[in-house]
């Protein structure tokens, strides 16, 4: 098998956002004797990802808590300035440091946070959260007719109808699924190309979730979106994503297609991550736990592949180089030493 390179994705028409080589440090702050220590001690959180939204599809990135998955939102948001790589909109890097680049920046990519009582103020009603944000992005129109007009149409958009009952009222007088649509509302009145939605549906009831996420993909039909879709749970990245990246510590371990990555994981931890869920035709005695041990330190990751520590089918090689991105058929890929051409 050879290696997998994505094709260079610069000037083609259907990629809104991308990312390559996106790597992420954090300073870890320093604490009595560390102070005397001239050793920087970093978090890396990100390394090394490379993935493409494009237009009209959703691309999921799965994994477990504290794989990084939040982070990689956060950088192609630009709240976050990455350690090294490049972020590209439309195939132009990106630069949004502050100020006016950054504000024009999010006109065109916004992003859904996973607690919606945490993103919207408690203190102002929903019609104030829609207004600040045509206003900011300039689709307020010119008179508070066109105004009104605009703040009707967003809650439309979202399902919350009639617009008359909701416009008017504060965050806790909604339901969860609601306070979650009034936040995708407010994204939307920046007319955003790309949405990033970061675990829309984990802080909602089971009941609620798949009407959130069925206005998602209506959304990216009617709207032509672009988006990505954080999630820890695999089974929905199936049900709902186009595509479908893998991540464990920080590092991408497998992606392509969503039936593929989910109905045949080639990468170990995709394969334990898929194992654990739970399922109701497999007996519980056959569910897995995900794998022996803890997720690796990523202050002092573990050298080669980040998964061997954990990985029943470790070798040699895997503790001494992280292996690339090899081809495993019809675009899917794994970055795995299984699957070199000499390999198993």
């Amino acid at each position: 098998m050879t290696t997998s390179t994505p094709p260079t994705a610069s000037g083609t028409t259907d990629v809104v956002l991308e990312a390559e080589g996106l790597t992420k440090h954090f300073p870890v702050r320093k604490r009595g004797r560390e102070l005397l220590s001239r050793t920087a001690r970093s978090v890396r959180a990100v390394e090394d990802v490379s993935l493409r939204l494009r237009r009209g599809r959703v691309t999921a990135l799965v994994g477990e808590s504290g794989s990084g998955k939040s982070s990689v939102a956060r950088l192609l948001a630009q709240l976050h300035l990455q350690t090294s790589g490049t972020i590209k909109l439309h195939g132009e890097e990106v630069n949004a440091k502050g100020g006016r680049k950054f504000r024009a920046y999010g006109k065109r990519v916004q992003m859904i946070f996973q607690d919606p009582f945490a993103s919207l103020n408690p203190v102002h009603t929903v019609r104030y959260h829609l207004t600040r944000a045509l206003k900011i992005h300039g689709r307020a129109g010119k008179t508070p007719q066109d105004l009104e007009e605009a703040l009707h149409d967003l809650l439309t958009r979202v399902q919350l109808t009639p617009a008359e009952r909701y416009v008017d009222k504060f965050p806790h007088e909604l339901s969860g699924g609601q306070r979650q649509r009034v936040a995708i509302a407010r994204a939307l009145g920046a007319d955003p190309e790309a949405l990033l939605a970061d675990e829309p549906v984990s802080m909602l009831d089971v009941s609620i979730r798949l009407g959130v996420l069925n206005l998602l993909r209506d959304l990216k039909d009617r709207l032509r979106l672009a988006i990505l879709y954080i999630t820890h749970d695999i089974a929905s990245a199936r049900y709902f994503a186009d595509e479908t990246y893998v991540m464990y510590a920080g590092r991408v371990v497998e992606g392509g297609d969503s039936e593929s990555v989910t109905q045949r994981p080639a990468h170990p931890y995709t394969q334990l991550l898929i194992d654990s869920a739970p399922d109701p035709d497999r007996p519980a005695a056959e569910e897995k736990d995900g794998g022996a041990g803890e997720p690796p330190s990523l202050i002092d990751p573990p050298a080669g592949c980040r998964f061997n520590p954990r990985c029943p089918h470790a070798m040699p090689i895997c503790t001494e180089q992280v292996p690339p991105r090899f081809d495993v058929g019809e675009g899917h890929f794994a970055a795995c030493w299984l699957y070199k051409e000499d390999g198993a």
